[in-house]
């Protein structure tokens, strides 16, 4: 049984199986660009292999860093914007089971909020904690801000041993923040130079701040490797990662700008915050590309979703189905009851789910809204592992289908020059 299907019933009508075909031959041809690294940005396609060749040793030694921070902290404190923690948080949020119990994880450094920075740091004067700080070239305002505003209160708290609970994750050598940790004798792990930040969920970035919550990287890496061997293999009609490509290209050239990315469980809300990041930054360049747009169903159904019944038709929706769910809550009605719901009495919280999300693309469909359906077995950390590397490749897949480069920003580098250029002044 698969792990991953989709479904695209629900957009046949609006383009059609040769459309699919024809278009599908663009997405083969994309994906043989990025596995020989002839495509453009090909010098930030590290994280196409990345899972399958990382070394044991360095797995090792997040473990036994995850060991010190835990048995001498009560918090980890990461400090990033943007890839360098929404990939993590996502993960954690997705398997936490909507429970604050045990270690936490907090993060600061991902906006220029006083209120919320203060907020964090308050939070942190009365336990233990570590810090993790993670900037590719240590410039990135927002980090380096939240970094100098925590090393005030480690220094207070930890004197001259401050540095023993900091933890920088950045590239080794052309650094700023490298070069910082050298200095101050901080504990170092480095990223890939050819792995950009919202690739860079299963490196290092990620991978330490998902084991200090408790969960198994190793499966997370498994999921992964499993996912890189089927769909850089697989030929297009077996291949779910360049059908999705395909069918998002179709949309797009039919004027359908936006996708929506709906999941029905709010915990994988993290997980629509760092798909939006990755095919927007990936895509967005040249007046070209995809609005992504994030939804909680069913709770958006009663304010955004009569914009996407009854709106503009200018977008699709893509679902993301959890299969199958932890928890089967029963429905237990009496007939005297005055609130007309017994005709759910035994029915479980699951079904009715699934029977809205099945009205739920009808009508819109039948509103002329396509609708994908990605349907994922269930989730954990081999499943989540196999989901993101899938979102990854497809994503590369179709910024070359789009004529784009997947892996530059140029877009976010000018707002960071003129700020740089406004407090200087």
């Amino acid at each position: 049984m698969k792990r991953l299907t989709i479904d695209y019933s629900n957009v046949l009508g609006f383009i059609s199986n040769d459309e699919i075909i024809d278009c599908g031959r663009r997405a083969s041809f994309a994906l043989d660009k990025l596995k020989t690294k002839t495509g453009v940005g090909s010098e930030f396609t590290g994280w196409i292999d990345y899972p399958l060749f990382i070394n044991f040793s360095d797995i090792l030694e997040i473990e036994k860093t995850k060991e010190k921070i835990v048995k001498e902290s009560k918090c980890l404190l990461v400090v990033g914007i943007g890839g360098s923690y929404l990939g993590s948080k996502a993960l954690i949020e997705a398997l936490n089971n909507y429970n604050d119990d045990g270690f936490c994880i907090k993060y600061i450094g991902n906006n220029m909020s006083s209120e919320y920075i203060t907020s964090i740091l308050d939070s942190l004067e009365e336990i233990d904690f570590s810090v993790n700080v993670i900037s590719k070239s240590g410039k990135t305002l927002e980090a380096a801000l939240g970094f100098e505003l925590v090393l005030d209160l480690l220094k207070f708290k930890y004197k001259e041993k401050y540095n023993e609970r900091v933890y920088i994750t950045t590239t080794k050598d052309s650094s700023l923040l490298y070069r910082e940790g050298v200095k101050n004798n901080y504990k170092i792990f480095t990223i890939p130079k050819d792995i950009g930040g919202r690739y860079s969920v299963l490196t290092i970035a990620g991978l330490l701040p998902i084991a200090c919550a408790g969960f198994d990287i190793k499966e997370l890496l498994e999921g992964a490797i499993e996912a890189r061997s089927y769909f850089l293999n697989e030929d297009f009609n077996n291949n779910e990662a360049l059908i999705y490509a395909t069918l998002r290209n179709l949309l797009y050239n039919k004027g359908k700008k936006l996708e929506f990315f709906v999941t029905f469980e709010p915990n994988l809300s993290y997980l629509g915050e760092w798909w939006k990041q990755l095919f927007a930054e990936s895509e967005g360049k040249e007046r070209k590309g995809i609005f992504p747009v994030t939804t909680v169903y069913s709770t958006d159904l009663h304010s955004i979703g009569q914009y996407v019944q009854d709106g503009e038709r200018i977008m699709f929706e893509t679902f993301l189905n959890v299969e199958k769910s932890k928890n089967n809550l029963i429905i237990s009605r009496d007939k005297e009851q005055l609130d007309e719901l017994y005709y759910l009495n035994g029915l479980s919280v699951n079904n009715i789910q699934d029977n809205v999300l099945e009205g739920v693309i009808k009508a819109h469909k039948d509103g002329g809204v396509p609708c994908i359906i990605i349907n994922l077995r269930s989730i954990n950390e081999h499943n989540f592992g196999y989901l993101v590397y899938f979102y990854m490749l497809s994503c590369a897949v179709s910024g070359y289908m789009l004529g784009v480069n997947p892996f530059n920003q140029d877009g976010v580098e000018a707002y960071k020059k003129n700020v740089h250029e406004l407090l200087n002044n």
